[in-house]
């Protein structure tokens, strides 16, 4: 490939990110349908079209936010705890499609496509300070998925996610479509997990302390195959990618029946080309008990579909800690027909117990309470 293509084919993957999906007519919160009892409210809305991707709160309790399109992290102060970000203040800048965030012993660890960068942060302004490489060379030859997410075991350790270099291929390099652990400091690199075409959202479940991720299915199956995912990832495990998907189904395109059966299958089945991103498991104190241990998740939505899906958050109820394999909607709305007005991305729990939810085609931060009143 000619050096001087690369730039053009960034910007185009940074335009199907954001950007494939029916038009949008605008956003209106009063077309959002919620379960009973359920509100939904606008937590920050001035991040306007620079598409708010994933989210973590710091120990001072301010939520941090990766703008992946504009190569920026910013600070949501809500100092009244109102419920409302106080301001957007842009605390890291000219980074290379950051995406995923995390803190953990002092640090911030920012994710890049190609590297993570950890920094102090300076609890007067809020910036990002003093940043430091701890991993230099994340896959990134031959382009296809390039965001990467972080997350924090209990083990103590960093675990990334790096989606596949195409939309199905077998990797020339092991490190693609797979789910990575590093020391804190970015030593001791190895891979955790295999066959993940792109887990983008990751997290650890609040109780037994497993990982589970979504992973994004394949293109150009048709409308309703192969189902998008979410796994319970388990240190040597594969998850078929490109071989085979789902409940371990054999994908056409190859003949590994044999290997397919070796690999793990998935806990829940999504409906293909849904785009399911960030999920967490709510252990908050303000949603009924009812939905105590149940596990959000963003559906993206659909890019090539005939008939769009997802543009959703749905829940899925657990059993002993573990997903039950169903989920049903719990706010809908985003899509009518041809066209959406917001693609949720990620989730995360304020220090009230409220989710929240980031939306990179609207470009806002919603708050999702319950009260009980409906």
């Amino acid at each position: 490939m000619k050096p001087q293509l690369l730039p053009l084919l960034a910007a185009l993957a940074l335009c199907l990110l954001f950007t494939s999906a029916p038009s949008a007519k605008g956003l209106e919160l009063q077309e959002l349908k919620l379960l009973p009892g359920f509100q939904i409210s606008i937590f920050s809305d001035g991040l306007d079209l620079k598409g708010p991707r994933f989210m973590a709160y710091g120990p001072d309790g301010v939520l941090y936010v990766t703008l992946t399109r504009s190569g920026k992290v910013v600070a949501l102060p809500d100092g009244n705890d109102d419920g409302v970000a106080d301001s957007v203040v842009t605390v890291a800048r000219g980074l290379d499609r950051p995406h995923g965030i995390a803190f953990y012993n002092g640090y911030v660890y920012i994710a890049e496509t190609g590297k993570i960068i950890r920094f102090k942060q300076d609890r007067k302004s809020l910036k990002l300070v003093d940043n430091d490489v701890v991993v230099h060379n994340l896959p990134t030859k031959g382009g296809g998925h390039f965001t990467r997410t972080i997350a924090f075991g209990p083990d103590g350790k960093m675990y990334v996610s790096v989606g596949s270099s195409c939309n199905v291929c077998e990797e020339k390099d092991s490190r693609r479509s797979a789910i990575l652990r590093f020391d804190p400091d970015g030593s001791n690199p190895e891979i955790y997990a295999e066959g993940l075409r792109n887990a983008v959202g990751i997290v650890f479940h609040p109780v037994t302390g497993e990982l589970f991720g979504t992973d994004n299915g394949r293109d150009w199956l048709g409308d309703d195959l192969p189902p998008d995912e979410v796994n319970q990832i388990a240190q040597g495990a594969h998850y078929g990618w490109p071989w085979c998907y789902g409940k371990r189904i054999p994908d056409k395109s190859f003949s590994e029946k044999a290997f397919c059966a070796k690999t793990k299958p998935s806990v829940i089945d999504i409906q293909a080309h849904s785009a399911p991103l960030g999920l967490r498991f709510y252990d908050g104190d303000m949603f009924p008990d009812e939905f105590h241990g149940a596990l959000f998740i963003a559906f993206h939505g659909s890019w090539n579909r005939d008939v769009p899906t997802g543009y959703k958050i749905v829940l899925a109820r657990t059993r002993d800690n573990v997903p039950t394999g169903i989920y049903e909607d719990f706010i809908t709305g985003w899509l009518k027909g041809e066209t959406n007005s917001g693609r949720p991305v990620d989730l995360i729990l304020d220090p009230a117990g409220a989710l929240l939810i980031s939306d990179d085609y609207a470009g806002v931060i919603y708050r999702v309470t319950y009260d009980g009143k409906q």
